[in-house]
This record gives C-alpha cells, structure tokens and sequence, in this order.
C-alpha cells in the first residue's frame, strides 16, 4: 500500500511537468510578439531619387502608386505611409513608429517639395460619439408592438 500513495503524490506533479513541456514546446517555435510593417516600405534610397522638378510617372516609378492624394487648388499631395507594429498573438496592436512621406506636384505635375512626418508631427483627433436626437422618444421593437394594442 505504500507504493499506492507514493504514486498520488506524484500524479500531480507530473501532469504539471507534461503541461509546462507542451507549453514551453509551443511557444519556443513561434514568437508571442510578431513585428511587421503596414503600408508601404519607405527605403532611404527611393527618398533620395525624389527630387523637385521630377514628373508625377517617375515618382510612381519609383516610389509607386500613393496610399493617399490630396488636391488643394493648383497643388496635388501623394502620400506614403509606413507604419511599424507589433502584435500579440492575442491580437493587441501597438504602434512602433509611423513615417508619411508626402510628395508635393504643382498644376504641371512636376514635383515641387517632399516632406517627412512622424508620429511627433500629428496630434490625436478625438473622435466625438454624440447621437443626434430623433424628434420623439426612441421606441424598441417590442415597445412598438406593445403600442399598437
């Protein structure tokens, strides 16, 4: 009978070593962290090849079609954004680091200026979640019903 009791001591403990070795074998493959980038890849080498005087088809060549345009009178923006993140792998997002590169064309489409933006250059836009009444009160499906007895 001694044996009998010396094995339940020890169930527990080893059903504790075969779960930590399955969950260490799972999580020594894959990284619970991933880092990756969205958008678009902005190189150092296709920042230095625009430049002012430059047509609209050179700079897609390089560069290639925006994510973003913007039109104001006689000026068009082309924007690029890189944004790096990581996620978990319970799906919780943080943002690394954001570059825009925004490219400048006058009315004859030739490059005029470029700039860079960081995340130190944009400001946080708080999103405003009012409704606008309705005129009346605002009635269920089951109040509807029970007020058309």
């Amino acid at each position: 009978m001694p044996l009998r009791n010396v094995s339940r001591s020890f169930a527990p403990l080893a059903a504790a070593v075969v779960l930590v070795a399955t969950l260490g074998a799972c999580t020594s493959s894959t990284s619970l962290v991933s880092a990756r980038t969205q958008g678009y890849e902005i190189s150092d080498s296709a920042q230095a090849q625009i430049r002012p005087g430059q047509s609209q088809e050179l700079v897609t060549l390089v560069l290639g079609s925006p994510q973003s345009t913007n039109t104001f009178s006689d000026q068009t923006a082309w924007y690029y954004v890189e944004t790096k993140v990581r996620q978990t792998a319970f799906g919780l997002t943080m943002i690394d680091s954001r570059t825009v590169l925004a490219v400048y064309f006058d009315k004859n489409k030739k490059v005029v200026d470029k700039a860079i933006y960081t995340l130190k250059d944009g400001k946080t836009v708080t999103i405003q979640t009012r409704r606008t009444p309705s005129f009346g009160e605002d009635r269920t499906f089951i109040d509807s019903i029970l007020q058309s007895f």
